[in-house]
C-alpha cells in the first residue's frame, strides 16, 4: 500500500504543471469575471491555483497537515486580490480547480478520489475562515477609523487627512451635514442606529465616548443612474427629511435625558461647528424645563450664551442683532420696547405714540428679517438676549469675530 502511494506522489508531483495550466485555461473558458480582471490579478489567482494544486499535494502525503495546508492556499495571494474578489467567486475559483484535478486525477485510484473530495471540503472552509478574518479585521479597523474622524470632528482639529479618511469610511453623504449629541448605555445597538438612519434618507457616522454618544448625519446622495441601463418606472418621490425629522427618528437609540441637534452646515468638513453648538447645547438643556427631545442647539441659544459660550453670543449678535441693527432702527425700536412691555401690543403702542397695529406690522417685518418670530414665548427670550448680547458688545466699542467656518 506504501508503494502504491509512493508511485501516486511521484506521478502526481510529475503533472502538477499540467494541472496548473489546464486550470488557468479552464477558469479563462468558464468564468466571465476572470478573463476581465487585469493581468496582475489574474496572474494572482493562477498562483492562488497553483498553490492549492501544490497544497494538495503536499496534504495527500500527510493528511494530518490540514490545518496549516488548507490555510496555506491563500497565504500566497496578495491583500487586494481578496479585496477585489468576493467569497462566492473564491469558492469558483475552488470548484473549478477541484474538477480539474478530479477530472484528471481520479480515475487512477479510489484512494485518490476520496482524498480530492476530503481536502477541497477543507479548502472551502478555509476560503471562508480567510474572509471572515478579513472582514472582522476591515470591521475593526473602519470602527477606529470612524472613531477618529467623529473625535477629529468633535474637536475641531481636522487636518489635509480627514477628507480621505471620510472617504475611505465609504461616506454616503451629499452635501449638507449636522450633528446629534445625547447619552446612550454603552451597549448602545450601533447597528440599528445605523439601519434607522439608513430609512431615514441619511448616511452617520458614529462616536461612543463613555455615555456620550454622537451621531454625524447627512443626507444620503442619490444612486447614480447607469445610462446604459433601460429607463426605469418613476418610482414615488418621497419628500426630504429636515435633520430635526431625522433626529427625531434616531431619537429611540439614545438613553434619558437632552439631545441636542446642531446647526446644519454646509458639507461634513465644517461640522465641528454644529458639533460645538450642540455639545454646548447637552451642558445647559436641562435649564430649559420643557425643551424639546431632540431640540435644536440654537433654541437654546440663551442658555449657551449665559454659560458662557462664545459661540452662541456670536450666533445671537450676528443672526439677530446686526441683520436687525442695518435694516431699520424702527424695527429695533419697536421690538425693545414689545420685550420690555412684557409682549403687550398695546403698552408698546402707547410708548411708541402708535397704532397696535403698526405695532403688530412691524414685528411680522422682524420676522421676515431674521426668522424669528417676537410673539412666541421661547422665542421672545432668544430674541431678548440676543439684543442684550449685540448691546453689550456695541457699548464696548467692539464687534464680535466673524465664526470661522
Amino acid at each position: 500500500m506504501s508503494t502504491n502511494k509512493d508511485q501516486e506522489l511521484a506521478w502526481l508531483r510529475t503533472i502538477s504543471g499540467e494541472l496548473a495550466t489546464l486550470t488557468v485555461t479552464r477558469l479563462e473558458d468558464t468564468l466571465p469575471w476572470y478573463g476581465s480582471m487585469p493581468p496582475s490579478r489574474r496572474s494572482a489567482v493562477g498562483l492562488v491555483a497553483q498553490t492549492g494544486i501544490s497544497s494538495f499535494i503536499q496534504w495527500y502525503e500527510n493528511p494530518g497537515s490540514t490545518p496549516w495546508i488548507a490555510s496555506d492556499v491563500f497565504s500566497s495571494a496578495p491583500r487586494e486580490l481578496l479585496r477585489s474578489i468576493s467569497l462566492q467567486e473564491t469558492l469558483q475559483l475552488i470548484r473549478v480547480v477541484v474538477t480539474v484535478v478530479e477530472e484528471r486525477v481520479a480515475p487512477r485510484s479510489d484512494s485518490l478520489r476520496e482524498a480530492i473530495m476530503h481536502y477541497s471540503r477543507d479548502v472551502a472552509f478555509a476560503a471562508a475562515d480567510v474572509y471572515a478574518r478579513q472582514a472582522e479585521a476591515r470591521g475593526l479597523w473602519d470602527a477606529r477609523l470612524e472613531a477618529l474622524v467623529v473625535d477629529s470632528i468633535l474637536t475641531g482639529e481636522s487636518d489635509d487627512e480627514l477628507p480621505s479618511r471620510i472617504a475611505a469610511l465609504g461616506w454616503h453623504g451629499d452635501g449638507e451635514a449636522a450633528v446629534l449629541v445625547g447619552s446612550a448605555e454603552r451597549s448602545v445597538d450601533v447597528d440599528q442606529l445605523r439601519r434607522t438612519a439608513r430609512h431615514a434618507g441619511a448616511d452617520v457616522l458614529i462616536g461612543l465616548q463613555g455615555t456620550r454618544l454622537v451621531l454625524v448625519l447627512g443626507r444620503m446622495a442619490p444612486p447614480v443612474k447607469d445610462p446604459a441601463a433601460p429607463p426605469a418606472p418613476p418610482a414615488p418621490e418621497e419628500p426630504v427629511r429636515t435633520f430635526l425629522e431625522i433626529a427625531g427618528r434616531l431619537a429611540d437609540g439614545f438613553a434619558d435625558g437632552p439631545l441636542v441637534l446642531g446647526p446644519t452646515v454646509d458639507n461634513l468638513i465644517e461640522a465641528s461647528r454644529s458639533a460645538r453648538a450642540a455639545l454646548a447645547g447637552v451642558a445647559v438643556a436641562r435649564a430649559w424645563r420643557h425643551a424639546p427631545r431632540p431640540v435644536l442647539a440654537d433654541d437654546l441659544l440663551p442658555e449657551r450664551a449665559l454659560a458662557g459660550d462664545g459661540l452662541a453670543r456670536r450666533t445671537l449678535i450676528e443672526q439677530i442683532y446686526e441683520p436687525l441693527l442695518t435694516h431699520s432702527a424702527e424695527l429695533m425700536e419697536t421690538l425693545w420696547c414689545y420685550l420690555d412691555n412684557g409682549r403687550s401690543l398695546e403698552a408698546t403702542a402707547r410708548e411708541l405714540f402708535v397704532h397696535p397695529n403698526t405695532v403688530r406690522y412691524r414685528l411680522k417685518k422682524v420676522s421676515e428679517v431674521i426668522g424669528w418670530n417676537a410673539t412666541g414665548a421661547r422665542e421672545s427670550l432668544i430674541l431678548q438676549s440676543a439684543l442684550i448680547a449685540g448691546s453689550i458688545a456695541q457699548q464696548g466699542g467692539r464687534r464680535p469675530a466673524k465664526r470661522s467656518s
